[in-house]
This record gives structure tokens, C-alpha cells and sequence, in this order.
């Protein structure tokens, strides 16, 4: 009994009769009603007190307008003599109210909608930065791979010098113009190849408008065999230009203008050998 007064006391059968609840509450005062007659009566009580006070304080229409509200409902009484009578659903006489609209859905699920979005942007954000990074890191690791690579080969070509028995090696040895100066060269008379190892040059490192070039003497005469850059960080071994003969009097190195010269610089001799 107590359950039923709190019940009453609560308010809700007053917004039940206003309209101004859900559906799902709506619902559940229906079924008090059906279960509980001093609910049902508490609700007709309602519903009797809020038509007093309406009549209690009802105001007159204006005379003009009365008419005009009276001729209206003449002028369409025959339309509205067309339709069928609604019938009036009553249920333990008590009259279903229409539930409320929910109005606020739609700004709900767009309030949500837009924060997904914004979330999806950002994380597509952070995977594209992710993925460029990546990309940045397998270039990185490709153009390190491929300089090791180009490292191995040229450290397998230089082994190949000395493995292969026709290659001669012979160190220049420095002139009266560079004295400590020092330069191993390997040549192959059977396959015409004279390369230069950059790696044992002990010569002053030449600046950039100078190179030192290197020369076969073949019947006396200087024959070019190109010209090479002498740096302390040079470990290779560089192949120079093929020389035919089978047979040289000398090798020497001169210091020359920056692409090489026609003839050598005698004065800037700087490495001079025979075998």
C-alpha cells in the first residue's frame, strides 16, 4: 500500500495525463491503472480537477471571432460528413495520450557521427606519418645495402687484381720534387690493363684545380693513361685507361691542370718507376 502512495505522490500520473512523458513510462502507468483501482480513480481525479480549473478559467472569444469560428465549421461540415466517424479507443475509460517526440536523436547522432570522423582523421593522420617514416627508413636501409653491395664487389674486383697472375705490381718510387712520395700500380700486359692503388698513394693531396696524371713510356715517348685524385680517405683500386703494349720503359706520375694535359709536366714529376 505504501508502494502505491509513493507511487502517487510522485508525480508521474500528473505528466501521464499533460502528455509530457515517454513511451516506455507511458506504458508502465497504463499497467498501474489496469492493476491497481486506486491508481485508475487517482487518475480520473486528475484528469476531472485539471478540466475544473480549465473551466474555472476560461476566457469568452470575442463575438466576431465566435462567428466566424461557427461558419467555418458549416462551410466544411459536408467534407467532414465524407469521412467515416473515428471511433474513440478507450481502455478502463481512460484516454491514450500520444507520446512525445524525441527531438534530440538526430543531434545526438550527429554529434557522434562528427566526433568518429574526426577521430578517423586523425588516425589516418598518424598512419600516413607512420608509413612515411617507414618508407623513409626502407629507403635508408636500400641505399645502405646497395653502397655495401657496391662495396663488396669493388673489394671482389681488387682481390681479382691480385689473384690474376698476369698482373704486375710496381711501386713508384718519389722524385727529387717529392721526395717521400710513394704509388703502387698494377699492370697486365696480356689484357692491357694498368690500374692505380689509391689505397697506398702516399702523395700531397692535389687541390681542385690540379690532378695527377699518370704516363707509360713506351720508345721513349709519354703515352696517357689518365689522370686520378689523391685523397686520404681513397681505398680503392682505380682502372685507368688500357695501354696496348706489351712492354713499357717506365711509368711516372705528373702533377697536371685539372682533365689531364697532352704532354707531361717534366718539372712536377712527382713518382717515377721500371721493372
Amino acid at each position: 500500500m505504501e508502494d502505491i502512495k509513493a507511487y502517487i505522490e510522485s508525480g508521474v500520473l500528473e505528466l501521464y495525463v499533460l502528455g509530457d512523458i515517454s513511451r516506455d513510462e507511458k506504458l508502465q502507468v497504463e499497467a498501474m491503472i489496469i492493476k491497481h483501482p486506486a491508481i485508475k480513480a487517482e487518475v480520473v481525479e486528475i484528469e476531472r480537477s485539471m478540466e475544473l480549473y480549465a473551466e474555472a478559467n476560461a476566457v469568452d472569444a470575442p463575438e466576431h471571432l465566435r462567428s466566424r469560428v461557427l461558419n467555418s465549421i458549416l462551410t466544411n461540415l459536408g467534407d467532414d460528413n465524407s469521412f467515416p466517424p473515428a471511433k474513440a479507443e478507450h481502455k478502463n475509460n481512460v484516454i491514450a495520450l500520444p507520446a512525445p517526440k524525441a527531438n534530440s536523436f538526430y543531434k545526438y547522432a550527429f554529434a557522434a557521427c562528427l566526433a568518429l570522423l574526426i577521430a578517423s582523421g586523425i588516425a589516418l593522420i598518424n598512419l600516413y606519418n607512420k608509413l612515411q617514416q617507414s618508407n623513409t627508413q626502407l629507403a635508408a636501409s636500400q641505399l645502405n645495402n646497395q653502397h655495401f653491395s657496391n662495396r663488396v664487389n669493388l673489394m671482389d674486383r681488387q682481390l681479382e687484381v691480385f689473384r690474376d697472375p698476369s698482373f704486375k705490381f710496381l711501386k713508384l718510387q718519389g722524385t727529387v720534387h717529392a721526395p717521400s712520395a710513394l704509388l703502387t700500380i698494377a699492370w697486365s700486359p696480356a689484357k692491357h690493363k694498368v690500374m692505380v692503388d689509391l689505397g697506398s698513394i702516399k702523395m700531397p693531396v692535389n687541390d681542385k684545380a690540379h690532378q695527377y696524371q699518370l704516363w707509360a713510356l713506351v720508345g721513349g715517348k709519354p703515352v696517357d693513361l689518365g689522370v686520378f685524385d689523391s685523397s686520404p680517405d681513397s681505398t680503392e683500386m682505380k682502372e685507368m685507361k688500357s695501354i696496348a703494349a706489351v712492354s713499357t720503359d717506365a711509368f711516372a706520375v705528373t702533377l697536371e691542370p685539372r682533365g689531364g694535359s697532352a704532354t707531361p709536366t717534366m718539372d712536377e714529376m712527382m713518382v717515377l718507376g721500371k721493372f
